[in-house]
C-alpha cells in the first residue's frame, strides 16, 4: 500500500493546454461576468474555470482556461474592463506564446453604453466612444455628452 504524501493534496492540477488562452488573476466577483462577456456558456471548446483560489498577490482570484481559442483583440479590451489587472497567457503547442498584463484601454469605440439618456448615442444609431480620463480610477468620459462613468457603472454592448 503507498503513502499518500499530504504536501501534493493542497493543490488541484488541471491537464496543461495544447494550444488556447488563459485568463488569469480575474477577480473572483467578475468570474461570471467575464464568461457571458466572451459567451463561454455557449462554446463547443473544453473551458476549465476555477473560482475564490487562493492568490499571493490578490488574495483571492478566478481563471480561465479555453482549448483551441484565442480572443481577438476587441474582446481582450472588453476583458481588461472587467479585469483591468488580469493577465492572458497564449498557449500553442503546449509552450506560453505571449504573455498579455490586462490595463484600461485609452479608448472604448462601441463597447459601451453611454447611461446618460440624452447623449445622442442613444437617440441616433452611431457607435459611442469613451475615454479613459483616470485609469487608478477606472473612469472614463463620453465624447459626445461628457457624462463620466466608472467601470462600477459600465453597461458593455454585446
Amino acid at each position: 500500500m503507498a503513502i499518500e504524501n499530504t504536501e501534493d493534496k493542497k493543490e488541484m492540477k488541471v491537464a496543461k493546454l495544447c494550444n488556447g488562452t488563459v485568463i488569469d488573476h480575474i477577480p473572483s466577483d467578475k468570474l461570471f461576468k467575464v464568461i457571458a462577456l466572451l459567451d463561454l456558456e455557449e462554446s463547443k471548446n473544453q473551458i476549465t474555470f476555477g473560482y475564490n483560489l487562493d492568490s499571493k498577490k490578490v488574495g483571492k482570484k478566478a481563471i480561465i482556461k479555453i482549448t483551441d481559442r484565442f480572443l481577438k483583440s476587441e474582446e481582450v479590451n472588453k476583458v481588461a474592463l472587467l479585469a483591468p489587472n488580469a493577465k492572458i497567457v497564449i498557449i500553442r503547442n503546449y509552450e506560453v506564446a505571449e504573455k498579455i498584463l490586462l490595463t484600461f484601454p485609452d479608448e472604448i469605440l462601441g463597447d459601451v453604453k453611454c447611461l446618460n439618456p440624452k447623449c445622442i448615442t442613444n437617440n441616433e444609431p452611431m457607435k459611442t466612444r469613451f475615454r479613459c480620463i483616470d485609469k487608478a480610477h477606472g473612469l472614463f468620459m463620453c465624447h459626445y455628452c461628457e457624462r463620466v462613468v466608472s467601470t462600477e457603472e459600465i453597461v458593455l454592448n454585446k
